[in-house]
């Protein structure tokens, strides 16, 4: 049987091994039943090994759906050359119903539309829902029961956030055009 070798060194190589972030609970599920660590024996591997990354080409960030190691978006430049693909480019439009489905959820479609002044594209919530960034939560209770919409984990995970708290303060909505730049452009150097 082989010794464990440091659990924030396990824990690197099981989280630069796994193809999406992982929870706490499923990092103990790799272990045998008889060498399984402590929920806090992980939380202290982890904080270890958010120092030993700072600093260098990997960084170890915490989503809403667990913990990744990830490329800093500083080095997204050079990184995204290895890859053929384009980042997908997205509307305006498409990022200010984000933005306001992200900061006003649960809320309608034609409440977006109130807002934003326009009629809001089919294609617009179909793209949103096909990557998973929304999700319907129910629908109000008025006549023609239209759909509420919310935000997903895959939103969270995608913007690099916790929770719903963490995203940059909007002050007032006539404000949006900033803050849906600094989410296009997280996005872009994510997906790099």
């Amino acid at each position: 049987m082989n010794a464990l070798p440091p659990l924030n060194v396990l824990l690197e190589a099981i989280l630069s091994a796994a193809r999406t972030p992982l929870k706490i609970t499923d990092m103990q599920a790799l272990f045998e039943l008889h060498e399984q660590p402590s929920t806090e024996a992980i939380k202290e591997a982890l904080t270890a090994l958010k120092y030993q990354l700072e600093g260098r080409g990997v960084e170890l960030v915490e989503v809403a759906s667990g913990y990744r190691i990830q490329v800093p978006q500083q080095f997204s430049p050079w990184v995204s050359r290895l890859f053929d693909e384009k980042p997908q480019r997205y509307s305006r439009a498409l990022l200010e119903t984000l933005a306001l489905i992200a900061y006003r959820q649960p809320i309608s479609r034609g409440d977006i539309e109130e807002i934003r002044g326009v009629a809001v594209s089919s294609n617009i919530i179909k793209t949103l829902l096909e990557r998973e960034w929304i999700k319907v939560l129910g629908q109000r209770e008025v006549p023609g029961r239209p759909n509420l919409y919310g935000t997903t984990k895959q939103f969270l995970d995608d913007f690099n956030l916790k929770q719903l708290s963490e995203l940059p303060p909007l002050i007032e909505l006539e404000k949006l055009e900033s803050t849906v730049e600094h989410m296009a452009l997280s996005l872009d150097t994510e997906e790099a």
